[in-house]
């Protein structure tokens, strides 16, 4: 009989696979999307591999080659760690096909196990790249002997589980704690939102720490700093040990503690991985219900209040659309009280910026964080099965879609606001640059919105076993994230040198007329794809 892990891993791999999507439908439509699924992820793939490479271009110029293998271990080990903690709610716990899987005939540290296994391969291709493009650089400049080669890649695949463990563990005890509360997924929202919160600050712990020790601020530091890194997690450094002196022995560390916390960690979570899931889906009911009077609203609301009651209902969905309206602000105060000047200088080591240099681009700074992600994109997919329900109503798709965006809106334009006007506060902005520069934060907003629904349209896709298909993987959060991701980083950087030579207002209102013209074509788009 066939291991029962084996069996699932590959049912779930086959009914989640595009190329399984390209090769049996018959479907032209969703053939296409499949095929443009995986144009999109390779384009992805190669521009990170791009990047890898040019980082280790950068080192082996300036003589520190030897840093790259530990820089890859890290950078890996966290990439592994953020996704997986930000996937462990929609895989591990809370999944749609739980009743399903429960019912056979399998233990549920198996079926636990099976769908972390499922999250480590579908991540592979990421660390892949990274790996692949590091190898790569480092080749070329340190020249090493086929062994290296042959450990490097072997070990790439065993150095994430260790972090995506720890990440699963994480996840496993904020959702065991929040079974203890009424408010299941809202409790275990917030502890996400604060374990996240305390992830980004313990970055700026770690990194004063270094700075305590004199570390210099040059390029020679970086080797320094990663090295340092290392020494607070071992396993980044027994990769470097093993693909640079052919130890055999950290080869043998990091196999075997990444095998024994599998089966320790799994072992635990098996335990109470029936509760949880149950906790997870249940609903407690209210002892005393009073009838009052029902509120009127017009169907543009009613729906962006469904889209909020949507939102509030998922953990994955709730984290990963509202992380960056929970961060701006705290970023904003954080800059209002220790001065914009000083949370640059702290960013930005050794350049020389300064806050009055940095105010045009105060609103794609923000825009950073809330723009990043919009509920629009995935929200036409999350409706999934139930499509035809909304289709039988007695609304157009025009309203239908308009009301959707209105909550995006809703959601995003009050932080985005609140905390532009404190970040000018702290960058001591004139008053009219201020309202110039909320104008625009408010119509990238809007920009995000509107962006965000022509990609969930245009790429939606309501057949999926599990939220996580769409709030994170899918084709319109790729198409979305791509442009936004790389255009607001430049934008930012252009800003900034523009307003060394021309007037902030005239920057503000040129990028206020584009951003509007923006908003106005993708609004067509929209009521375009609405009549189809």
């Amino acid at each position: 009989m066939k291991n029962k892990t084996f069996i699932l891993l590959k049912n779930l791999l086959l009914s989640t696979s595009r190329l399984n999507y390209k090769k049996y439908t018959k479907d032209a439509k969703k053939r296409n999307k499949a095929v443009g699924g995986i144009i999109g992820v390779i384009i992805v793939y190669a521009m990170l591999m791009f990047y890898m490479l040019s980082l280790c271009v950068g080192y082996g110029q300036n003589g520190l080659i030897g840093a790259v293998p530990i820089n890859c271990a890290l950078t890996i080990s966290l990439i592994a760690f953020v996704f997986t903690f930000f996937k462990t709610n929609g895989y591990l716990f809370n999944f749609r096909e739980y009743d399903m899987l429960m019912s056979l005939p399998i233990e549920a540290k198996t079926v636990a196990s099976c769908k972390f296994l499922y999250m480590y391969i579908k991540m592979l291709p990421w660390y892949a790249s990274i790996s692949v493009a590091m190898l790569i650089g480092y080749a070329h400049y340190a020249k090493p002997g086929i062994l290296v080669y042959v450990l490097w890649i072997i070990l790439s695949f065993i150095l994430p589980i260790i972090p995506m463990i720890a990440a699963a563990f994480f996840g496993f005890l904020i959702a065991r704690i929040s079974t203890g509360f009424k408010k299941t997924n809202i409790v275990q929202t917030i502890l996400s939102f604060v374990f996240v919160i305390f992830c980004f600050s313990l970055r700026f712990i770690i990194e004063n720490m270094f700075r305590d020790d004199k570390v210099g601020q040059t390029l020679e530091s970086i080797s320094s700093i990663t090295n340092s890194a290392a020494k607070y997690y071992p396993p980044a450094e027994w990769f470097s040990n093993a693909v640079i002196n052919a130890s055999f022995l950290d080869v043998l560390l990091l196999i075997a503690l990444s095998a024994v916390l599998f089966a320790l960690v799994f072992a635990i979570v098996g335990k109470s991985y029936r509760n949880i899931n149950s906790a997870l889906k249940s609903h407690h009911a209210a002892k005393k219900y009073n009838m009052k009077e029902q509120k009127k609203r017009s169907v543009e609301n009613a729906i962006a209040f469904k889209e909020f009651k949507r939102m509030t209902g998922s953990t994955t969905y709730m984290v990963n659309v509202g992380m960056g309206e929970v961060l701006a602000p705290i970023f904003a105060l954080v800059c209002l009280i220790f001065g914009f000047d000083n949370i640059i200088s702290k960013i930005f080591v050794g350049a020389p910026l300064t806050s009055k240099m940095m105010q045009p681009a105060i609103p794609f700074i923000l825009y950073f964080f809330i723009g990043m992600m919009a509920s629009t994109v995935c929200s036409p997919s999350l409706e999934g099965k139930n499509y035809w329900i909304l289709q039988s109503l007695p609304i157009d798709k025009k309203t239908i879609y308009k009301g959707k965006m209105r909550f995006n809106i809703y959601l995003t334009v009050p932080f985005m606001t609140v905390s532009v006007i404190m970040l000018c506060i702290g960058a001591k902005t004139p008053f009219i640059n201020t309202v110039l520069y909320t104008v625009l934060g408010i119509l990238l907003c809007i920009f995000s919105t509107i962006w965000g629904m022509v990609c969930g349209v245009k790429h939606i896709k309501l057949e999926w076993e599990n939220e996580v298909e769409v709030i994170k993987q899918g084709t319109a959060v790729l198409i979305y994230l791509l442009p936004n991701m790389f255009v607001v980083v430049g934008l930012c950087v252009l800003t900034v040198f523009l307003g060394t030579r021309m007037d902030h207002k005239l920057i503000a209102g040129i990028f206020i007329l584009i951003t509007a013209a923006l908003c106005a074509l993708n609004y067509a788009r929209v009521m375009r794809l609405a009549k189809k």
